[in-house]
């Protein structure tokens, strides 16, 4: 056993004098009662809380044993000691804390748990965590019933070193402290300020009951769930502190338990800028210190990826690590890659090399740490002090010692700090039990509920009554230290008292109200308007007067309207100016294949995309599936880089089919290692699996294809109207825009395949599509404007090989059997002239203003879409005719079948 006598030493024989001693019950009580003290000026006077009293008593460096070193003691005892009865479970994450929350009940009830090791397993095994856990702390921290006794053995002292004693608040003492405070009861002056009257027969001090406020109206108000309760609590916070009457130290808000309603307390206060104080702590998750642990717990607990890695080093602090990568470190790491393994981030730092203003390499400075993290949960005390200080490292450290580095995730959801604000100067949210100790004027309570005041009781997890009598853990039940509570703030609250309930839950429950609900209630409905709204955002929704005022809640009542106007197309459809510049703009600059196609289908679309600049968000998520787009794209490399590696020896008409497979096989490999350093890809199995599959229907594809004649040269890719350096392998000059002469429209772009004969007369285009292809019959021209790449294409090669006689453009469809549509001679010629005819009509649309959506509704997907309203069937019907009227020379290609 750890010798505490070293601590123990005479106290000062001229301590400086002490007028008096205030002990209070709780943190609350505590800091409002010193914040008293300085206001009186009681210069002398001493508050504490009960523990801090003992430690007082005992004198040194004696202090209360706290979380910093019970956890740890704890844990380590979990993991030294071997259990009769808790063994099995003794290595589970929540361990600890059940275990501290069983030995802090037994240590309140003054359980000798040594005397009850006899009776039943689940005692010894708590008893030899506590002897464990009393040999192990530092000396100068004391275990509660340790430093009871100790204060004991020195409690003649306690007339020099605490003056009188005045008990202000607490409205119940544990067993624990009793004997203690009896026995100070014979050396000094003790006073118990009880603000109730409730028989106390085992105290031998004087009682004092504190006058009950003069009895104010109450009022019940019921609003629809706790968000509404939290809405309305600030409401009448701000409606207090408009009178200039209330200062903001006498309001309170209190409910049994917080939870439910901390949320929302946290984020309608902090932007309506009202001083609230959470005297229960604020969640360590809401701070932008609990912010840093939370992204370095995500990556030890599920592992790399550069989101993860973007989100730990954003939120870091300065020192000791973050300060020391480069500003432009991730400068050439391409955002879009999925960077999920150590090895990746190796290879694509290799490549980017960024570099300090001093020239070392960022790559030095990341990857140790990469290293480190990549390690796992196991790494997670060096990770901390690696990379964490200040708040975030202490934050990081508690949450270590109260649960193990694999569950650190549950442990900082739980984990509260506390916030910047002094209840001196703040209103408070608290539990109703620090209410009890210090009520406030002006209070409301949340949640009388009949589930919530009072609440049911719960066993222990540790000590369930069958083991041991309830009312031997908690001499008095929660349901009725709730009713007490309840009852003291009622009587002490001199101003006014509101009580609030929800009708239902967050999960829309319907809600019964307490036994403790009064008869009369004010329902408060949603949409009611506040005589003081609690923020700016909260008036201009209670006031829509003063919000129409707004610039921009004009403009989306105004847009909402001309959505509503039927068989009408307005500004807010694509009404615009015609020949605006922003459109002749769009129109002049250097075309590819997929605006031309988006003209083609959507000139609103076009507008929005070219003319003013819109993107949609593309969210990088890890995926479990390459959408369609992306596995078209995996296709399409595939097929580029096995006809590259066949091309011009032996060339792809030449080559066998063995040497068709091995090329395949070397493209599939290339694209494995590579794809996951450029974007995201799905997990490593999904990810194999997935280039498998597009190798396979690559093979199918090719091996399909019709006899290529020998002297056939193939390119893949091949780039055109590039306007950047030329390639030196392809068929024609690189930088060269195509024009689309009867339009004046120029373009470029690439070619997904084109076969040239030696003799350079004949060329064959191919687009590949890896989708699912439509009936072998059915005649494929335009596609409703989808397929206009193979005419493009067409364009492409007449401009820029004058001398090629033949073109063929085909489509091969690579899912399940390749089909192949082909266009030449005459049907092709006219479908290049019907492309350009549309195309033209498009361009006079977008000239002429009246641009609308098209009202068709058979797109599956529109980046665009949350431009449109929310219910687009909807609205295409309301303005169908207008629609199409403002699209009329497009309609013909939009519902044409091929």
């Amino acid at each position: 056993m750890s010798d505490h006598s070293a601590l123990l030493e005479e106290p000062d024989q001229n301590p400086m004098p002490i007028r008096s001693t205030y002990v209070v019950d709780g943190m609350l009580a505590l800091r409002s009662a010193r914040a008293a003290a300085a206001r009186e000026r009681a210069i002398g006077r001493e508050i504490v809380t009960l523990p801090l009293l003992a430690a007082r008593l005992v004198g040194g460096f004696a202090t209360p044993a706290g979380t910093d070193v019970l956890y740890p003691a704890i844990q380590a005892a979990l993991a030294s000691e071997s259990f009769g009865d808790i063994g099995t479970v003794a290595g589970l994450p929540g361990m600890p804390r059940a275990v501290l929350h069983a030995l802090d009940c037994a240590w309140r009830a003054d359980l000798d748990l040594s005397s009850l090791a006899g009776e039943a397993p689940r005692f010894d095994d708590l008893h030899r965590i506590e002897a464990y856990i009393r040999d192990h702390i530092p000396p100068a921290h004391m275990l509660p019933r340790d430093l009871r006794d100790a204060a004991g053995r020195r409690v003649d002292r306690a007339r020099s070193l605490l003056g009188p004693l005045t008990l202000s608040g607490l409205v119940d003492v544990d067993p624990l402290w009793r004997p203690l405070l009896n026995d100070l009861a014979r050396v000094t002056d003790l006073i118990w300020e009880l603000p109730e009257r409730v028989e106390q027969q085992w105290f031998n001090g004087s009682i004092r009951e504190k006058a009950a406020a003069t009895p104010v109206q109450t009022s019940a108000e019921a609003s629809a769930d706790p968000k509404a309760e939290v809405i309305e609590a600030l409401r009448w916070t701000r409606q207090l502190l408009a009178t200039s009457k209330v200062q903001a130290q006498d309001i309170a808000i209190a409910a049994t338990s917080t939870p439910d309603w901390d949320d929302h307390f946290l984020a309608y206060a902090r932007s309506a800028g009202l001083p609230l104080h959470f005297s229960h702590g604020v969640p360590a998750l809401s701070t932008p210190e609990g912010q840093a642990c939370a992204s370095l717990a995500d990556i030890l607990a599920n592992g790399f990826n550069q989101e993860r890695i973007w989100r730990l080093i954003r939120r870091l602090p300065a020192r000791p690590f973050a300060g020391l990568l480069p500003s432009d470190w991730f400068a050439a790491i391409p955002r879009s890659a999925g960077l999920r393994s150590l090895d990746q981030w190796r290879e694509v730092l290799a490549v980017a090399r960024p570099r300090r203003a001093d020239g070392k390499l960022a790559e030095q400075i990341l990857l140790p740490i990469l290293e480190l993290l990549a390690r796992g949960a196991e790494a997670a005390a060096e990770a901390g002090t690696r990379l964490l200080s200040g708040a975030s490292l202490a934050m990081w450290e508690e949450a270590l010692r109260s649960a193990p580095p694999q569950a650190i995730g549950l442990s900082l959801q739980a984990l509260r700090v506390a916030d910047q604000l002094d209840p001196a100067n703040s209103a408070v949210w608290c539990p109703a039990s620090q209410l009890a100790a210090c009520p406030r004027p002006y209070t409301r309570l949340l949640g009388l509920t009949s589930r919530s005041w009072p609440r049911s009781e719960n066993d222990d997890p540790l000590l369930p009554h069958h083991l041991l009598d309830r009312r031997r853990l908690h001499p008095v039940g929660i349901a009725e230290r709730d009713r007490r509570h309840f009852e003291i703030i009622k009587a002490h609250t001199r101003e006014q008292l509101v009580l609030s309930r929800s009708l239902r839950n967050a999960k829309g429950g319907v809600l019964s109200p307490s036994s403790l609900w009064p008869p009369d209630e004010i329902v408060r409905k949603r949409d009611r308007i506040p005589e003081h709204a609690f923020s700016e955002a909260d008036r201009l929704l209670a006031r829509p007067r003063d919000a129409g005022q707004r610039a921009h809640v004009r403009q989306s009542q105004l847009c909402w309207r001309n959505w509503q106007r039927p068989a009408q197309l307005t500004a807010h459809d694509g009404l615009s100016s015609a020949n605006h510049s922003a459109i002749e703009r769009a129109l002049s600059r250097v075309q590819s294949t997929t605006s031309l196609q988006r003209l083609l289908r959507d000139p609103l679309g076009f507008a929005w995309r070219y003319a003013l600049g819109w993107r949609s968000t593309r969210f990088q998520t890890d995926p479990l599936q390459l959408d369609a787009a992306s596995f078209g794209e995996l296709v399409h490399e595939l097929i580029s880089g096995a006809i590259a590696a066949l091309e011009p020896t032996p060339g792809f008409a030449r080559a066998s089919a063995g040497e068709i497979e091995a090329a395949i096989i070397d493209a599939s490999t290339a694209i494995l290692n590579a794809w996951p350093l450029q974007r995201s890809v799905p997990p490593p199995i999904l990810w194999r699996h997935t280039v498998s599959e597009a190798a396979r229907r690559t093979a199918r594809g090719l091996a399909a294809d019709d006899q290529v004649r020998s002297d056939t040269r193939s390119w893949t890719e091949v780039p055109f109207g590039q306007g950047s350096a030329a390639e030196q392998d392809a068929p024609w000059d690189t930088t060269i825009a195509v024009p689309i002469e009867q339009t004046g429209l120029v373009f470029g772009g690439r070619m997904d395949r084109l076969d040239i004969r030696a003799t350079g007369d004949g060329a064959r285009i191919t687009d590949y599509k890896s989708v699912k292809p439509p009936p072998k019959h059915q005649r494929i021209a335009l596609g409703q404007g989808r397929e206009l790449q193979r005419v493009l294409y067409t364009i492409a090669v007449r401009a820029l090989l004058p001398e090629v006689r033949v073109v063929v453009a085909r489509l091969i469809y690579l899912a399940e059997d390749p089909a192949t549509f082909e266009l030449k001679g005459d049907e092709l010629d006219g479908v290049v002239d019907e492309a350009a005819g549309y195309l033209l009509a498009a361009m006079a649309i977008l000239r002429s203003g009246r641009v609308a959506p098209r009202w068709e509704q058979d797109a599956l997907y529109d980046d665009m879409r949350l431009a449109l309203p929310a219910d687009r069937e909807s609205y295409l019907r309301r303005k169908a005719s207008e629609f199409r009227a403002a699209n009329q020379s497009l309609n013909r290609l939009w519902s044409a079948s091929s």
